[in-house]
């Protein structure tokens, strides 16, 4: 699917990128624009902004309203109705099964993939004293914090990166988890106080990573996104999302998974936890990039032989 297509290349007069109104989402969407414009000077390229149901619903954790999902249907539905032909996602927000009638057309060259901790008073995760407010939005993070950190305080955080960062300055929480690719992205960079390595807090599928979805069948957009394809990106996320898909994995399943390639060879760790951090189920597979996929598939038999199901069935209940 994300290999480069062999189809007569004809560039449209303009190209539409429906995208989330967030500032990151924006500078997502703008910075794909600015590539494809740098590709096809004489294509108009614009960008149809949006606010989606996931950015409307703050209140409620997004393991309690449907999941990442929520961040791309409105995409979706402007590509099906024609307002769009693209949508540009972080790729950590695309849910493990596309909708029928979509496809991912390339994945970009995968930014920082750490998460970061955040904090106006505390320099680092170790720092913090017991019963300190820490937030985040996700029970990845959540369930290794509480696995690591036992006396800290984990408590919900939604919002776009300047509202969870507004939330942080005003003294709501002593310290929050971000993704760095996101801060990096913005220009944030001098809010990370530290970057946790993935032994301390490994990835989420695909963090990090740019996905851009069109409408399946599409092959002259196969052709023009081809170029913005990036391999090895690619068969990491592509390892990353089979080993998420196989075990089911959404916004209400602790698991985080995270691929690098040396050499040829590509290294996938990954893990399902209990919410509570009092279980961890972890593995590790490596093997030739091209089995990205068949890689993603025996890590998540591995961890189910350990007794995955066991938590993925009471996670189900």
């Amino acid at each position: 699917m994300l290999n480069s297509p062999n189809y007569p290349l004809t560039t449209p007069d303009e190209l539409i990128i429906a995208s989330r109104e967030s500032a990151l989402a924006m500078w997502q969407a703008e910075h794909i624009a600015e590539r494809l414009r740098g590709l096809y000077p004489g294509m108009r390229v614009t960008i149809l902004g949006m606010t989606t149901q996931g950015d409307r619903i703050l209140d409620s954790p997004l393991s309690k309203i449907g999941g990442k999902g929520l961040f791309v249907k409105e995409l979706e539905t402007a590509m099906t109705e024609g307002r769009a032909h693209i949508a540009v996602h972080s790729i950590k927000d695309v849910p493990m099964n596309l909708p029928e009638g979509f496809q991912l057309a390339a994945i970009g060259e995968r930014e920082d993939p750490r998460d970061a901790f955040v904090s106006s008073t505390y320099a680092s995760l170790d720092t913090l004293p017991a019963g300190a407010r820490v937030g985040t939005s996700s029970l990845r993070r959540e369930c290794q914090l509480r696995a690591r950190y036992p006396q800290l305080s984990i408590e919900p955080l939604r919002g776009n990166v300047q509202t969870r960062l507004r939330k942080l300055d005003a003294g709501q929480y002593d310290a929050i988890i971000l993704a760095a690719a996101g801060l990096k992205r913005l220009g944030l960079n001098a809010r990370i106080r530290e970057e946790l390595s993935p032994e301390q807090s490994l990835p989420a599928v695909g963090q990090g990573a740019l996905g851009i979805e069109c409408l399946a069948g599409r092959d002259d957009l196969l052709a023009l996104l081809a170029p913005l394809n990036h391999d090895g990106t690619a068969d990491c996320v592509r390892a990353e999302r089979a080993m998420s898909r196989t075990l089911g994995g959404s916004c209400q399943v602790p698991l985080g998974a995270y691929a690098q390639i040396a050499d040829g060879v590509l290294s996938l760790r990954g893990f399902v936890a209990e919410i509570d951090g009092s279980r961890i189920i972890s593995g590790s597979v490596a093997g030739p990039s091209q089995d990205a996929e068949r890689l993603g598939c025996q890590l998540a038999d591995q961890l189910l032989a350990q007794g995955a199901g066991a938590i993925l069935e009471a996670l189900s209940v």
